[in-house]
């Protein structure tokens, strides 16, 4: 089953909606255990996005190339790969500095 640009960045808006939520969570208990549960879900996440962001067309992308999508790509790469080098501080970076204008750019071309 294909699917279009459109059917991924829904999967993107929805997983970045997640990982905002997910973050969310954390503020509000830090026991260790929930946290961790937590980080894994955000990463999951993440990772969705990286892989929507990998298929979708060229065309999609030259046209949107005010968005980062070899860095979105990559990290991705780096979750998957990497695993036992990720950086909390730099996922947490992610969430609060690049997630909301990711959000908001695709969130933009669902409208248009």
């Amino acid at each position: 089953m294909s699917r279009d640009d459109s059917a991924r960045i829904k999967d993107m808006l929805r997983a970045i909606a997640k990982c905002r939520n997910y973050f969310s969570l954390i503020q509000s208990d830090s026991s260790a255990d929930f946290v961790e549960l937590v980080e894994d879900a955000i990463e999951r996440n993440l990772q969705i996005i990286g892989e929507a962001a990998n298929h979708l067309s060229s065309e999609f992308t030259i046209i949107h190339s005010d968005i980062a999508w070899p860095q979105i790509r990559g990290l991705r790469n780096i979750l998957v790969h990497e695993y036992f080098g990720v950086d909390t501080d730099t996922i947490r970076d992610v969430i609060e500095n690049y997630l909301p204008e990711l959000q908001q750019s695709l969130s933009n071309h669902i409208s248009d």
